[in-house]
């Protein structure tokens, strides 16, 4: 990869983790944008949907069922907007889940570049084989 792209990969990484501080989570707080043509086309960060209350944990501290994935957010953004995701690059402050990997893949987004891995790599399993370029900068590179 040329410096460029990596110099735009660090500060879309970097933007993401300033829209992942706007989420009202407690246990995660994740940030998402959609880049297509080196413009910004969506934004995302973990939430509950529109009309709900902002908690996204219940009493006992667990993530409520209906909370939408920072990623999920962007590409329904998208969805309502004059865009679409073909050939774009999503830049994520964790990796995707396996679900949300499904929405990647299928509303057609060809790169992920995360920064914190999920605990389980389903989901980025699923987009190697879905042939989805997927890459990890790390904490320290951003640095």
């Amino acid at each position: 990869m040329d410096s460029k792209q990596k110099k735009y990969d660090k500060a879309y990484l970097k933007m993401a983790m300033e829209w992942a501080k706007l989420s009202y989570c407690k246990r995660k707080q994740v940030g998402a944008l959609i880049v297509k043509d080196r413009m910004i086309i969506s934004d995302g960060y973990n939430g509950t949907p529109s009309g709900f209350e902002n908690h996204c944990e219940d009493a006992e501290g667990d993530t409520k069922w209906y909370v939408l994935h920072a990623e999920a957010n962007a590409i329904l953004k998208v969805a309502s907007s004059t865009h679409n995701c073909k050939d774009a690059t999503l830049y994520i402050t964790l990796s995707p889940c396996r679900d949300c990997s499904k929405l990647i893949h299928q509303a057609g987004i060809k790169r992920v570049v995360y920064i914190n891995p999920y605990s389980d790599t389903a989901g980025i399993d699923f987009l190697d084989r879905a042939g989805v370029v997927v890459e990890q900068i790390t904490m320290e590179e951003l640095a």
